[in-house]
């Protein structure tokens, strides 16, 4: 039969998923009995956000053609699944929601899909809501893409119009996948699953040969061959098959089940010179840092299963091992985002029962030390004080905002509120404007999201994308509770809005730390010295609750002999700090 390769793209809340159902349902991939919303989102907490996190290949037989889709996450921390996905076929169905038009997100993955060189497919989705504005945003698909009005697809994956009619445009407007088998063998890992019975599963585009169970095959990215186990499609789940062929999408059980084997962007081969073999990925850089240190010593060894059987799954996790003086063993991580960081600290605690703490977010930065040496450092605790150090250099990001042309000024309120500046605007249709902009990585963390869509009542949408190290002007803050330093509150801030930042960290710590047995003083210090303070009171308890009458000078020594106890209490007791409050406080600093 013949092959087509393709991936649906589209912002997140766009109708994706949904898409994805019908054709399932209408090709007789998935039975109704087996039928249920989101299939192809595997994880709970897909289901439970309503967002893709991983993406996923499914394969449909539709009129005597093969047609693999790869399921693809919207979100932008996720984008980089996007990127792999859109190597591993020949196509995309571009998906735009009727009732909101083009968003940024949309927009910038376009870009790759057209510098990859696939075929575009757009389609307008949810054609069915009562509010959709097909004409409008039709125009708006047109400019973008400098296609014809009738070259528009729609849809609606709710009911099912107009389903079968995109399966037909897909056979007729996306290239076929080269079958014709070559003597040489190769394919691209584009993800990874795991799993504790087989091991690593590379799923794989093959672009030439066949692989079969049996065959040894060299992973060219990390120089080690591995005689496969196993080899099938995706029917969504995994089906065993006698071998996978030429321009076909399918899985390869390794058997290995050490981390680090391999990489996604590596050539799969058995046959072939590494002067040959497929070109990769783009490099994977963390955006967001933070460690992660089991909440009990003993969990240590928990944490770093973890974390080796997460990476396999999902090849954008970075960790490495860690010690602090405070919270001993764990790892620094890096993540590609505010989101991506939640999601894995949410496996962490749920697939593998382990509760940690998670120090707040931080970027890298990069220092040059009076030696002359320039180190990078992510953690907030170990960047040098002032007098340590020549010069500090932050990342900056460019920025594509898409929005309303009387929400411009609600924009530029939002970006100067985070040191950020605008630098062009352009008429993106009749009343929506394209932003380019420009600001600190630091500052996108901070809350950016939130506060654009909160100032533009939820109009506006943006994607980013990493540039250059620029001078930073930023000091770091540490907290002392009890005269203790936590390590885990310390944090990056502008100089300018140091005092103000320091004031809302002991504000949130002395909102969430349940009072203890005695008075605790939390203190934030930067550049050397206290810039702000809160103390929790002491618990109180009625040591006089049981007496019944009697001499009133009984009652008195109590209270005095608690009073001595609390203040010994307070020389010596330890303040413990719960992990949800690391999390509430992490949460209320980056909202």
């Amino acid at each position: 039969m013949k092959v087509r390769n393709f991936s649906i793209i589209a912002h997140v809340d766009h109708g994706k998923s949904t898409l994805a159902d019908r054709m399932l349902e209408i090709t007789n991939t998935i039975s109704k009995r087996q039928m249920q919303e989101q299939l192809l989102d595997q994880m709970d907490l897909e289901r439970e956000r309503g967002i893709t996190i991983k993406m996923q290949p499914v394969q449909i037989e539709y009129k005597n053609h093969i047609l693999n889709l790869i399921d693809t996450p919207g979100h932008t921390d996720f984008s980089y699944e996007v990127s792999r996905a859109l190597r591993a076929v020949e196509g995309v169905v571009l998906l735009i929601d009727s009732t909101q038009g083009v968003e940024a997100q949309t927009f910038s993955v376009l870009q790759e899909a057209r510098d990859v060189g696939l075929a575009i497919i757009p389609v307008l989705s949810k054609i069915d809501f009562d509010h959709s504005r097909i004409e409008d945003i039709s125009k708006e698909i047109v400019d973008l893409l400098g296609c014809k009005k009738e070259d528009i697809l729609k849809t609606s994956g709710k009911t099912g119009e107009g389903v079968e009619n995109l399966l037909d445009e897909i056979i007729k407007r996306i290239p076929g996948a080269k079958t014709e088998e070559n003597t040489k063998t190769k394919g691209l890992i584009f993800d990874f699953s795991y799993s504790a019975h087989t091991g690593v599963i590379a799923h794989t585009r093959m672009f030439d040969g066949k692989v079969k169970a049996g065959d040894s095959c060299l992973f060219v990215g990390v120089d080690k061959k591995i005689q496969v186990k196993e080899v099938g499609y995706f029917k969504p789940d995994m089906q065993k098959s006698e071998e996978l062929v030429c321009g076909s999408i399918g899985y390869i059980v390794t058997g290995v089940k050490e981390p680090g084997f391999a990489i996604v962007g590596d050539t799969v081969v058995s046959s072939l010179d590494k002067s040959e073999a497929l070109s990769g990925y783009k490099k994977l850089e963390s955006v967001v840092w933070a460690s992660v240190f089991p909440q009990e010593g003993d969990e240590f060894n928990n944490l770093s299963r973890a974390l080796k059987e997460l990476h396999l799954r999902d090849a954008s996790l970075f960790f490495e091992e860690e010690r602090s003086t405070v919270l001993g063993k764990g790892f620094r991580c890096g993540f590609l985002g505010m989101l991506h960081l939640e999601i894995i600290t949410e496996q962490i605690k749920r697939d593998f029962e382990t509760e940690i703490i998670v120090t707040s977010p931080s970027t890298d930065y990069q220092v040059v030390r009076k030696d002359g040496k320039t180190v990078f450092v992510s953690n907030p605790s170990l960047l040098p004080e002032k007098n340590d150090y020549l010069e500090i250099k932050e990342p900056w990001v460019s920025l594509e905002i898409i929005t309303p042309e009387s929400k411009l000024g609600n924009v530029v309120q939002s970006l100067n509120s985070h040191e950020g500046f605008m630098l062009n605007t352009n008429q993106f249709s009749n009343d929506r404007l394209l932003v380019n902009a420009e600001m600190p990585l630091r500052e996108m963390m901070r809350g950016f999201f939130d506060n654009l869509k909160n100032d533009t009542s939820g109009h506006a949408s943006f994607s980013y994308k990493r540039i250059e190290y620029r001078e930073a002007h930023i000091t770091r803050l540490d907290v002392l509770i009890g005269e203790e330093p936590f390590p885990a509150f310390a944090k990056i801030v502008s100089k300018n809005n140091s005092a103000i930042e320091a004031k809302k960290l002991a504000e949130s710590i002395f909102k969430h730390l349940p009072k203890q047995m005695f008075q605790i003083k939390i203190q934030v210090k930067g550049d050397g010295k206290i810039i702000a303070s809160k103390t929790i009171s002491a618990m109180k308890k009625d040591v006089t609750a049981k007496l019944y009458g009697g001499d009133v000078t009984r009652k008195m020594k109590l209270k005095e002999k608690q009073k001595k106890g609390k203040k010994k209490m307070k020389n010596i007791g330890t303040v413990k700090v719960p992990q949800s409050v690391f999390l509430k406080v992490m949460k209320g600093n980056n909202s």
